[in-house]
């Protein structure tokens, strides 16, 4: 058994009257690392903090290597280093500048500026997968490279103990992946490492053991072979409220009769219109990649905000009364709940209690014109509301901003309930709030519906709506494109928000294939190890597809994780087609790269093999058709590259789209499109990867990328 790293014995830490913090014990050891799980407000970040040394406990023992740090100072002199999940970096600094913060003495700095910029080089190049110059200026660079930034300057103090709190939050999946790389290499020289993480996907390829909280108690640690969705649902929900879930089944529509009409509808200028109602008893999902006109409708059948064109009623007592405000909307019991809690949804200066029963003063008000508040009506109310969603709070009378985020949302969930709306409608709702939270906000649709009421949910969670809704509807293009009824299949529905047919391969799903004289199945989820198959209500497993930010890029033919077709392979040097779209404000033009991740040692090559690398595409290309590189085809101005066969002198390729050519195995082909800020670059004819990084980045606003699966080839590379 390796030695212990760090011991917590019936930890207690308060913030006044909340306890984050209760009889926490936990054990990690050298070399492993430790999950630290839990639902909001269950005090993970907190025990984070105790343990770096950042907040001292109340109560209870916290060891390190046998003894306790009280200040940050004596923590990094126990050789503790803690990765925050904010992204802490001073943009007027360059990358060198913001990997030693912290590190100098009173009187100078301990190593000379050569052998820093060296160990600041290195570093970067090994967790980014591509040289960086330390003295870029951070300001300049994307969100995900600041992450990476906060994450080295913890690694170069070479920690016997590394804290990452939510440090993948703004990482993508190949950034993860050399983030999981570098954690088991510092694992394998004895480093204690604690992940804080909601990807539960992720910890149960990476994590060794795992501490589970619940309300800011520790109830239990899962070893290696423990580490499962489905026991970790147990530990954080509860095995109540998971029971409660499992047995329940979605509510049936009750009448023919809508209680909500849209006729004539569109949301965006020059598209179809569409129709829709809302019947009693039902809950419809809505959801579509981010960006495609679900948000614009679901906000206007509140009243937030108005349809472009047609027309919503409510139908009460046989009578139609139109919608055109959110002040008609709420006078004929339609209530709202947001996703972003901050921009739409708190008062951060009123009270837990003021935030939720604020909408529903004017019905419990006492004294005539004096008009006062009856608290011991609203006490009740409070106190069920907030129950049914088990709220985790202080006194009511706190500031909501007292809460972790997951539970003022609960808050504001609580708050559309007490209303007593015949119509709720709900823009992703559930952003924010843990999984046990999420089975009770289920039960309470499925009970709020059976009482003849109607819900519009929308969520990019497509497994959300397995057991919970009547209908599906799917949204592209500003219109409803699809729409589903169960049985539900989660592959269609999210076949249907990328526009493919329902058929077609997921990342992480399996393929049959001729081996011999049988068939075996062969897992396709991006050259990473697999996670375990557990059932979980609602599944994890492909949301993570779902939660990327609005820039997307995609090809037609070429499904996410799926496999490369052979008309873009090998010897063919004609290109896929490509689309995008969800472009940040401020693109000034474009750039592309398609990447092999996966050579072969022997091939002796430092970094990433180029495909494909294109720049100078026009800022209002949203497509490259097939077959264009080269061609006239390709976006008037856009400059095409060497691929790296030209690098290695294989006949027959020059500058342009060099297709797969896997001489081993099945390999990795990472499509990425950087939005960037200039509206040109000038390079080099003969650039090669790591020059048209060093270019590209410093002006990139936005990347974003998928990963497509080809080999092994079909013939062996020509002899250069």
């Amino acid at each position: 058994m390796s030695a212990v790293a760090a011991e917590l014995v019936d930890v207690r830490k308060t913030f006044g009257p909340t306890v984050a913090l209760d009889r926490v014990s936990l054990r990690a050891y050298e070399g492993e690392v430790h999950a630290i799980i839990g639902g909001n407000g269950s005090g993970k970040s907190t025990l984070a903090k105790v343990i770096s040394g950042v907040l001292v406990p109340d109560r209870g023992q916290v060891s390190i290597f046998g003894k306790s740090a009280t200040t940050p100072s004596e923590s990094r002199a126990l050789g503790i280093a803690n990765v925050y999940q904010e992204v802490l970096v001073a943009d007027e600094c360059s990358v060198m500048d913001n990997l030693f913060l912290g590190a100098d003495g009173l009187f100078g700095a301990a190593e000379s500026h050569e052998v820093r910029y060296e160990r600041a080089r290195k570093v970067m190049a090994e967790l980014l997968g591509f040289d960086l110059d330390p003295d870029t200026i951070v300001g300049e660079l994307p969100l995900s490279i600041k992450q990476w930034i906060t994450i080295a300057r913890g690694m170069l103090t070479n920690p016997r103990v590394l804290i990452l709190d939510e440090s993948s939050a703004a990482l993508d999946f190949e950034s993860t992946e050399r983030l999981f790389a570098k954690m088991r290499e510092m694992k394998k020289d004895g480093c204690a490492v604690f992940i804080v993480t909601h990807r539960i996907a992720e910890l149960v390829r990476i994590a060794d053991r795992a501490t589970v909280l619940r309300d800011g108690v520790s109830v239990g640690t899962l070893d290696k072979e423990d580490i499962t969705e489905e026991n970790i649902l147990r530990l954080i929900a509860g095995p109540e409220r998971e029971l409660a879930h499992s047995s329940s089944k979605p509510v049936e529509k009750q009448a023919g009769r809508p209680v909500l009409r849209v006729n004539d509808a569109r949301v965006w200028p020059d598209t179809a219109r569409f129709d829709f109602n809302l019947y009693p008893g039902e809950v419809v999902g809505v959801t579509g990649l981010d960006g495609q006109g679900q948000a614009d409708f679901v906000r206007a059948l509140a009243g937030v905000q108005a349809l472009l064109d047609g027309q919503i009623h409510i139908v009460r007592d046989k009578k139609a009364e139109p919608i055109t405000s959110l002040a008609t909307a709420r006078e004929n019991g339609i209530a709202y709940v947001s996703g972003d809690r901050k921009k739409e949804g708190i008062f951060p200066n009123l009270s837990i209690f003021e935030n939720m029963a604020m909408p529903i003063y004017p019905d419990y008000s006492v004294g005539g014109f004096l008009n006062f508040i009856d608290r011991r009506k609203l006490d009740p109310i409070f106190v069920h509301e907030t129950g049914k969603l088990a709220t985790k709070m202080g006194h009511s009378g706190n500031l909501i901003t007292s809460l972790s985020g997951g539970n003022q949302q609960k808050v504001l969930i609580a708050r559309a309930f007490a209303e007593r709306p015949g119509v709720l409608v709900l823009n992703d709702p559930a952003r924010g709030i843990d999984i046990g939270a999420k089975l009770d906000l289920y039960r309470n649709l499925r009970e709020f519906a059976a009482r003849g009421n109607a819900v519009v949910f929308l969520s990019s969670e497509i497994e959300e709506f397995m057991d919970l809704c009547n209908r599906v509807l799917v949204f592209r293009g500003g219109v409803i494109s699809s729409t589903f009824e169960p049985p539900f299949d989660a592959h269609a529905i999210l076949n249907a928000t990328f526009g493919r047919k329902p058929d077609a391969r997921l990342p992480g799903e399996a393929r049959e294939e001729q081996h011999g004289t049988g068939v075996r199945r062969v897992v396709m989820d991006e050259g990473r190890p697999q996670p375990r198959a557990v059932r979980l209500r609602p599944s994890i497993n492909r949301r993570i597809l779902m939660n990327q930010s609005g820039f997307l890029l995609m090809a037609p033919d070429i499904a996410q994780g799926g496999t490369i077709p052979d008309r873009f392979t090998e010897k063919n040097r004609r290109s896929p087609a490509l689309e995008w779209e969800s472009v940040p404000e401020g693109t000034q033009s474009f750039a592309l790269s398609i990447t092999d991740p996966d050579l072969p040692a022997e091939f002796n090559f430092p970094r990433s093999f180029a495909h494909w690398l294109v720049y100078n595409i026009p800022a209002d290309a949203r497509t490259l058709a097939e077959g264009a590189s080269m061609t006239a085809a390709m976006p008037s101005g856009s400059q095409e590259l060497n691929s790296d066969f030209v690098t290695f002198r294989i006949p027959g390729f020059g500058r342009g789209y060099g297709g797969p050519w896997p001489p081993d195995r099945s390999h990795r082909y990472v499509f990425t499109l950087y939005a960037l800020k200039a509206r040109s670059i000038e390079l080099a004819p003969d650039a090669d990867l790591p020059a048209f990084a060093s270019a590209i980045l410093p002006v990139t606003i936005d990347q974003t990328s998928f990963t497509a699966i080809y080999g092994p080839a079909k013939a062996a590379l020509p002899a250069a």
